[in-house]
């Protein structure tokens, strides 16, 4: 029998413990556990960022490309009925951003290609039973293709581009009626041409493949465990899945495919190896039908849907690898000894100082170690509204409201006690600030008899000095980064959403937020390419539950907070940050939450049995 070191080359590690660094396919013995060990892969599933807008019966691209760079576009926003929508979406790996919207809203439509080369074709508008309608897609806007030959909805897709399918779907008649279609169409980037025609005419089922010539479709109605592949010119009927359905997520390729979820709000997944399909272990944690699925069979996703009437947000993201992915969440912190809201914070997760806020007024200050707060000196000033910056011990606190009108008091924070700083140049109370106790931006804010300003100070640690002012008034905003890199976005004056980058010398507009808010937090030691915002109110005065991540250019969903609060304090980074308070009822809310991003580890099993 050939040993280990005969197949690989390689001797069996004998180690005293497991290697702190993990790899695909190292194999070691560890002397202390009695244990063979090894590094193999598993399947798994775990919870994406919500898309920005629910829908059922949507598209997007299914091949191989897709989870770090998905797209979906058009469905249906509403159920029962229909509320056609023309959003699209793009994926980077950590949420979802708007894309350009189609031209023509519609829903049961299909997609291909890839996020800056995709393909849009067929669907139902409010106007028509079934449409030829195609639009291409750049990256960037939709443009008008070529007409389907055969209109028609609830149609499946594959391939790409110049090189694309359209299969399947139905004409004429009620929703779940009408004419079952076995009509194939091969797109070459202009227009659609015949193909061969599939072996059993059905709808709903779903299509994934890397080009025109190697296609696969599986699911559907009438025959839900029906597989059919493709090779450019005719379809061959394929073994039959376990346990059929329609209205499925599916994604991959023709020789390795992911088919999941479905009717009736099924949770179950298969796998396709290229001859056979198998139930996949792994299985959906929220069983929507009507879905749509991209990447590929070691790295896919699967988003929207209903169930069984409300349409979802949902992504789910599936990894077949050596790493245990742990989904970005937030979790229950330890909670302030004081609760308060329109506070400052700055620091890390597991570093953090949060002082000031209404309780009413207070000048309490506490300090997080990442498991629980000690309180510790007190501001020399009660007061609410703060600018912040700085770290847990080297803090600033800018002006705020001493419990009327506004001040231009500044104090610094060494470690243990507060001290007198430097002087606004005018009174100020809900500002923006960020970067260090030596190299501070205060912008934004109220002044003393109530207005919202632009102007913007920079502190060197001892004054501060005129700064570029922002574009326009605005007040409760979100601020991280650097005195000649900040961030400052969402806010009130109706600034919901904007964004302003801040270079050392003048502000200008960066991307703007999806929804955006008022009193949110921020991860105040993030970046200017790299920072979230989280809660707040948007509308007044509906407290919301969204977070959102900026990368230097666009804004894009993460999980969401599980308890929505404005005028919340913040810290830390975009992976590590700190929801902390808020308001503005109860005012004794001492609620925490900390945000960890997704994390990828790699894990050893036994492979020795007992």
């Amino acid at each position: 029998m050939a040993t280990y070191q005969d197949i690989k080359g390689l001797r069996v590690k004998y180690l005293s413990a497991d290697p702190s660094t993990l790899g695909g396919g190292d194999v070691w013995y560890n002397s202390t556990t009695g244990t063979l060990k090894g590094v193999v892969n598993f399947a798994a599933w775990s919870s994406g960022a919500p898309m920005t807008t629910g829908r059922a019966y949507l598209a997007g691209i299914t091949g191989t490309a897709g989870q770090t760079a998905g797209l979906i576009f058009g469905g249906n926003a509403s159920s029962p009925g229909l509320n056609e929508t023309n959003a699209t979406e793009e994926y980077n790996g950590s949420g979802w951003a708007a894309g350009g919207n189609l031209a023509t809203a519609r829903v049961g439509l299909a997609g291909l290609g890839i996020q800056t080369a995709a393909v849009a074709m067929g669907g139902r508008t409010p106007g028509a039973k079934q449409v030829v309608t195609t639009e291409e897609y750049n990256g960037t806007a939709w443009t008008a293709g070529g007409d389907l030959g055969t209109a028609r909805r609830y149609l499946s897709g594959a391939g790409t581009l110049t090189s694309g399918l359209a299969f399947a779907g139905t004409v004429d008649g009620a929703p779940g009626a009408g004419t079952l279609q076995s009509a194939t169409e091969e797109y070459d980037g202009s227009s659609w041409t015949d193909g061969g025609a599939l072996n059993t005419a059905r709808q709903r089922g779903a299509g994934t493949g890397a080009s025109q010539t190697a296609a696969i479709f599986f699911g559907g109605s009438p025959t839900p465990a029906g597989t059919e592949t493709y090779d450019g010119s005719s379809w061959t009927s394929q073994p039959a899945m376990n346990s059929g359905t329609s209205s499925q997520a599916g994604f991959g390729t023709s020789t390795s495919a992911i088919s999941a979820g479905g009717e009736s709000y099924r949770t179950s997944v298969e796998e396709w190896d290229g001859s056979s399909w198998a139930v996949n272990p792994a299985t959906i944690a929220v069983g929507n039908q009507a879905m749509v699925g991209g990447g590929s069979s070691t790295a896919g996703l699967v988003m929207g849907g209903y169930r069984p009437t409300p349409v979802g947000d949902t992504t789910q993201e599936y990894n077949n690898s050596i790493n245990t992915i742990t989904a970005g969440a937030w979790a229950s912190g330890g909670a302030l000894t004081t609760g308060r809201y329109m506070l400052g914070g700055c620091g890390l997760q597991t570093a953090a100082l949060v002082f000031g806020g209404t309780t009413p007024s207070t000048g309490k200050t506490e300090s997080y170690d990442g498991t629980s707060w000690t309180e510790v000196g007190d501001l020399s000033t009660a007061r609410e509204e703060p600018g912040s910056a700085g770290t847990q011990t080297a803090a600033l606190c800018i002006g705020g409201q001493p419990g009327g009108g506004a001040t231009t008091d500044t104090e610094e924070w060494g470690g243990s006690s507060w001290t007198a700083g430097g002087a606004l140049p005018a009174e100020k109370k809900g500002s923006g600030g960020l970067g260090t106790q030596t190299a501070a931006l205060n912008a934004g804010g109220v002044d003393g008899p109530g207005s919202g300003v632009d102007t913007s100070e920079e502190y060197n640690g001892a004054s501060w000095t005129s700064g570029g002012a922002l574009p326009a008034a605005k007040y409760h905003f979100g601020s991280s980064g650097t005195q000649t890199a900040g961030l400052a976005f969402g806010g009130s004056e109706d600034k919901w959403t904007t964004t302003e980058e801040y270079n050392g010398a003048s502000w200008t507009t960066g991307g703007a937020m999806i929804k955006g808010a008022k009193g949110l937090g921020a991860s105040t030691s993030g970046t200017q390419t790299d920072s979230i915002g989280f809660s707040g109110r948007n509308p007044n005065p509906t407290a919301i539950t969204n977070t959102e991540g900026y990368d230097g250019t666009a804004w894009s969903t993460r999980p969401s907070v599980a308890t929505a609060k404005q005028y919340i304090g913040g810290a830390g980074t975009s992976t590590a940050a700190l929801k902390v308070g808020g308001g503005p009822s109860p005012a004794t809310y001492t609620g925490v939450e900390e945000f960890t991003g997704e994390t990828a580890t790699p894990t050893a099993s036994t492979l020795t049995t007992s």
